[in-house]
């Protein structure tokens, strides 16, 4: 259970100072909040919007080294996230799990160059190897990857990588920062930097969901806002030049039946040079990505016209039954946030994905860059970096070893939870109503929305069907068909009125709006 809003609030009003703030939500400020309560630290995070809104609820899905970094060269940052992958299935394997994918070969060539590829990426991941690169013959394809065309199809390679879901993982970790005396707040919005002799020493942040206004000081301020870092760097040095040049992703999300097996397609070079994943989340299917530039940034990124047909187009040319718009369940955009390249170039999959970390003049510290596969290494270079420049005393961290979940994930469909899973599933024995779907096209139990909303911080019904449970993004539509059912069922766990409740139904219809392709 996290911990009740008001008590977060009437603490920031009684305490003098914490050691830590942490502005952002996402995969990096989550992380860095967990590392510095877990090292001792006082720790509070302040998020904008609510938790992962941005990107962090947005990726592919995959905890993976990124096998298409090698192909660049950028082998030490490949081992790094292939180690980082390996403490990820020790610490939370009811959520992160082996995934295998196979590189479906055309040439004579491919499947020789793959497989030596693939051995050598097995290589890099030492002992945190997921299983061995095979190379596998056309009819050993078909059978494993039921459902891609066998047209000039030759053989492919076999290899693994893992898959998650991103937003279950964010809170989880809040629970861990929660359980070890951090707080954190969403709906949280940093206004200004506040110093003393020109060095930060804290920060004004407004509560938006009650409209009121507070200082709190701090020793260090982590900058940890993805695509917003230069925000908050402007509020620091008005004439701060831009640090991050953000690129677009794009998903679609099809029935399962378009590849019915376990494993995972990975086409290495589309047309244009880009990378495409179809890969299995949650029974359904996860088609992308895309690379695409972008000069502003959105808490809600819509998908361009030219990048949904080119994942329709390029789905369509590898799958078995071309994939039409109507298929398409829903359709979501995320933004990454990469370093700005000193060339200006506009080629953002050539930009590296390695993280970096800036120390202000006025000693905010800054991370830009990374991915959620290396969110643990994120953080815990940006709390060393504090202790390093003198913000913080020396603490030891340790978070290789630390299990995210304390007891055995519950078993079944509730096993995503964690240990958490088992509170679910007595809720659901108790009334059989409970354990019935929200909707026959979506794979949530009311058990579960009375869950979440009695212990997961929700404070709007978007915060609920996007993140806490993934709805929107699984079947744009149904989720927009059950909303009014699921926002009176909740009002009474979140407090709110009549009213309120059919003022959230219509806003999230209008955000669903955008998650439907039409």
């Amino acid at each position: 259970m996290m911990r009740d809003r008001n008590a977060i609030i009437d603490e920031i009003r009684n305490r003098h100072k914490y050691d830590v703030i942490v502005i952002g939500g996402g995969a990096s400020g989550i992380g860095a909040a967990v590392e510095s309560c877990l090292r001792g630290y006082s720790t509070l995070l302040l998020e904008k919007h609510d938790f992962t809104k941005g990107t962090s609820s947005k990726s592919t899905k995959l905890i993976h080294g990124g096998v298409r970094y090698m192909a660049q060269g950028d082998l030490k940052m490949v081992r790094e996230a292939l180690r980082e992958r390996g403490y990820l299935l020790k610490n939370a394997p009811h959520i992160v799990h082996d995934q295998p994918f196979i590189i479906p070969n055309y040439r004579w060539w491919e499947g020789v160059f793959y497989t030596i590829g693939l051995k050598f990426y097995d290589l890099l991941a030492g002992k945190f190897s997921l299983g061995k690169s095979v190379h596998l013959g056309k009819k050993e394809v078909l059978q494993q990857l039921p459902g891609i065309s066998p047209r000039k199809l030759r053989g492919g390679v076999l290899y693994h990588d893992g898959q998650f879901d991103d937003s279950r993982l964010a809170m989880d970790l809040l629970h861990v920062l929660n359980n070890n005396g951090g707080s954190a707040l969403n709906y949280a919005e940093v206004m200004a930097l506040e110093k003393e002799d020109d060095k930060v020493t804290g920060v004004v942040f407004r509560d938006n969901h009650a409209n009121k206004q507070y200082a709190v000081r701090a020793s260090v301020v982590l900058n940890a806002t993805g695509v917003w870092v230069d925000d908050i760097m402007k509020m620091d040095q008005p004439g701060h030049r831009k640090t991050i040049r953000p690129s677009q992703g794009v998903h679609l999300v099809l029935k399962k039946e378009f590849l019915p097996g376990a494993h995972a397609l990975m086409i290495p070079k589309t047309s244009d040079g880009r990378v495409l994943f179809a890969v299995p989340w949650h029974d359904h299917l996860v088609v992308g990505t895309t690379d695409t530039p972008i000069n502003t940034s959105s808490a809600e990124p819509v998908a361009l016209e030219e990048e949904i047909r080119f994942i329709l187009d390029t789905a369509s040319a590898y799958l078995e039954r071309k994939v039409e718009r109507s298929d398409v369940l829903s359709v979501f955009a995320g933004l990454r946030p990469l370093a700005a390249p000193k060339d200006n170039s506009s080629k953002t999959k050539e930009i590296s994905r390695n993280h970096k970390i800036i120390v202000s003049k006025s000693r905010l510290i800054t991370i830009i860059g990374g991915k959620w596969t290396t969110y643990r290494k994120m953080a815990e270079d940006m709390i060393n970096m504090a202790i390093s420049t003198g913000l913080l005393p020396p603490s030891v961290g340790n978070t290789k070893e630390f299990p995210v979940m304390k007891s055995p994930a519950a078993e079944g469909p509730y096993r995503l939870y964690g240990e958490n899973g088992m509170e679910i599933a007595a809720l659901a024995e108790q009334d059989t109503r409970k354990k019935a779907l929200i909707h026959p096209d979506l794979p949530y139990s009311w058990a579960e929305v009375e869950w979440i909303c009695k212990n997961e911080m929700v404070l709007h019904l978007e915060d609920l069907l996007a993140r806490r449970l993934r709805a929107l993004l699984l079947n744009a539509r149904a989720t927009s068909e059950i909303a009014e059912e699921v926002a009176e069922r909740s009002a009474p766990w979140l407090g709110w009125t009549p009213e309120q409740a059919a003022a959230e139904t219509v806003a999230f219809r209008k955000l669903s709006e955008s998650y439907i392709l039409n």
